[in-house]
């Protein structure tokens, strides 16, 4: 009878685990489906659709206007995107200047027209109505 009773609390902390790791990849993916769908609006030049669809925290710090000519300034003499491709992701709760919750950050080995060699860093979270929405972008030279 014990070792029934230890083999039924293994097994149920084997579904447990499988369970977690199957909600973090559903997680990691969702995010990541939002990362791309935002930088697909970015790399056609529809900036102002890329604050709409940008998370709310995102919104509160910048308006539609900024976010344009910030972009304007800083994304568009990069030219046009050559490749991309994922370095990494990784879920986390905090982050410097941003309210606790749900965030992944997801980084990609990019490469444009005039910037063949950079990091992108898109950073969505867990929105309030429960999609995930980008509420971060950066881009830097990657280090030679």
């Amino acid at each position: 009878m014990r070792k029934r009773l230890i083999l039924i609390v293994c097994l149920i902390a084997f579904v447990s685990v499988f369970v977690e790791a199957a909600d973090a990849q559903k997680t990691e993916a969702a995010a990541e489906a939002a990362a791309q769908s935002w930088l697909n609006l970015v790399d056609s030049g529809k900036y102002a659709a890329s604050w709409d669809e940008a998370a709310e925290f995102f919104r509160s710090k910048v308006t539609k206007s900024q976010w344009e000519e910030m972009l304007g300034t800083v994304r568009s003499p990069l030219g046009r995107v050559r490749s991309r491709k994922l370095a990494r992701a990784q879920h986390v709760t905090e982050l410097p200047n941003a309210p606790r919750g749900d965030y992944t950050v997801i980084q990609y080995s990019t490469s444009f027209a005039n910037l063949p060699s950079a990091i992108e860093t898109v950073v969505p979270m867990l929105d309030k109505d429960g999609k995930w929405r980008v509420s971060g972008y950066y881009i830097k030279k990657k280090p030679q």
